[in-house]
This record gives C-alpha cells, structure tokens and sequence, in this order.
C-alpha cells in the first residue's frame, strides 16, 4: 500500500527548538509575541468550547430536550469546532500559513456574537468575547506575524 504523495508547502517547522528556524535570508526566524497571542488566545476558545460542550452533554442527560436530535447535533458541532480550534492554535504556534485565515473567520464569529452582548446589556460577556478577538485579529495582520507563517527554510516553502 503506497502512502499518498506529501505537500511540501504543508510541512511544519523542521527548526531546533530554540526557534532558530532559517529565514528567507538565512537568518534565524524567531517566533513573534503575536504568535503567541494569537496560539494562546485560539487554544483558550477552543478550551471553553470543549468545556460548552461537556455542559451540554451533562445537561442533554440530566434536562428534558425538545429535540433529542437538534441536542445532539448542537454537542457533536461544539466539540468539532473544539477540535478544529484546537488544531488551529498547535498548527499557528508552529508557522502554518493557512492558520491565520481559519483564526480570523472564528475571531469575526466571536465579535459577531460579542456586538449584540455589548449592546444588550451583557457588558462582562462582551467584553470577554470581544477584547481577545480584537487582540487575534491585530495580531494576525502584524508584519511580524505574517512574515513568520511565511518564511521558507532549506529552499522549500514550508508553509
């Protein structure tokens, strides 16, 4: 059974550890602060969606449900976005260009959900949805940042 053929534009950082990776020019590439903003701020969301979702399984057994479908639906979508968030901030931390696009939609459904909060009256659930989105969508657009998920090493486009 032969194994599927490899991206080489999908590699993660072969760099040391120390984040010396070789940049464009040959110099080391450091990782950015937003880096890791942005690495910190994605995986909390994606605990707190996994943490929603433990809530709503324990409430789907312990509450009466209109529809048992639409209940488990709404769990398996919870813990799928967990999971994807999750793969978001691991997959960001280590330089992956395609992150910065999948933080940014969920980051403009954050501000989405935190607008209304803010206006009806929900200060505190507003502003914790909306200052650490803003913060991720600052940060994804930083020269820095966007130079990081870029850079190639070894004359391959790692990203």
């Amino acid at each position: 059974m032969s194994r599927p053929p490899v991206n080489p534009a999908e590699q993660p950082d072969p760099g040391p550890r120390d984040n010396t990776a070789p940049g464009p020019q040959g110099s080391p590439a450091r990782r950015p602060p937003g880096v890791y903003v942005i690495s910190g701020v994605v995986g909390l969301q994606a605990v707190a969606l996994a943490v929603a979702g433990v809530v709503f399984t324990v409430a789907a057994f312990t509450q009466p449900s209109l529809s048992i479908a639409g209940t488990i639906f709404l769990i398996v979508l919870v813990f799928a976005l967990a999971a994807g968030l999750a793969a978001v901030s691991i997959n960001a931390f280590k330089g992956f260009r395609w992150t910065r696009s999948a933080a940014f939609v969920w980051q403009l459904l954050t501000v989405a959900i935190a607008v209304p909060s803010l206006l009806n009256g929900s200060t505190a659930t507003g502003l914790v949805l909306l200052l650490p989105a803003l913060a991720v969508i600052f940060f994804l657009f930083t020269p820095r940042v966007v130079e990081f998920s870029l850079r190639a090493g070894g004359g391959q486009p790692l990203l």
